[in-house]
């Protein structure tokens, strides 16, 4: 007999994460292992326990869905990642894809939609909402193509973690404190993060951020 297909699920409202196992669960053969509420927690579940698909949002605080998803699939590329968002954005989907994600599902689509995407990803498939734009992949592709592509990715993945936080509004001592390092440190990846990008003030930081999917508006 055929083993189950072990999902994890990442999403910060508990509501939300809710109704979404329990489609989930109604799923043949399909099993959630567990459930998490941020990016970060998402990648040390990953790590411990290696399951077959992320299921994970992207607008989550301390470390988003798409960083999260970037490290997951560079470290562990036998997992999966269905980002489920309810940002239509093209500009999601495209950094969703280039973050590793093998598929982007809407949250409002429909919810025998859910199954589809699984399906479609288990046979290495990449699957994308059926209201989205067809030629997105193409795009993705052509994307990858040109070394010009994602600026942000000038920053370090470290770094990008650090931006998050600084955008969320901690201080260095706070950060130093979730990231288990000295505020030296912290301060001396701001420093660096700030030259790259060529920003020198939060609010600036902030505002890079939100254009980059790295927090959300609402933050």
């Amino acid at each position: 007999m055929a083993r189950d297909y072990n999902i994890l699920l990442a999403d910060d409202h508990a509501l939300v994460r809710g109704g979404i196992r329990g489609l989930l669960e109604r799923l043949p053969g399909i099993k959630v292992l567990a459930e998490v509420s941020d990016g970060r927690a998402a990648v040390t579940y990953v790590q411990l326990k290696a399951p077959d698909m992320v299921v994970m949002d992207v607008s989550m605080p301390g470390l988003n869905g798409l960083d999260a998803t970037a490290t997951i699939t560079s470290d562990h590329p036998e997992v999966k990642v269905l980002v489920l968002s309810m940002h239509a954005s093209e500009d999601y989907v495209l950094k969703a894809l280039a973050a590793g994600a093998k598929g982007y599902l809407l949250k409002d689509a429909a919810t025998d939609e859910l199954g589809t995407a699984i399906d479609a990803i288990r046979r290495g498939e990449t699957y994308l909402s059926s209201t989205l734009p067809k030629n997105l992949l193409t795009r993705h592709l052509d994307q990858l193509a040109n070394p010009r592509f994602e600026v942000v990715k000038a920053l370090t993945p470290r770094m990008r973690e650090i931006l998050q936080l600084i955008a969320e509004g901690k201080s260095s001592k706070e950060i130093a404190y979730l990231l288990n390092l000295s505020i030296k440190t912290i301060e001396t990846h701001r420093m660096h993060m700030m030259a790259r990008l060529d920003i020198h003030d939060v609010a600036g930081l902030v505002r890079y951020a939100m254009r980059h999917g790295m927090i959300s508006p609402e933050n």
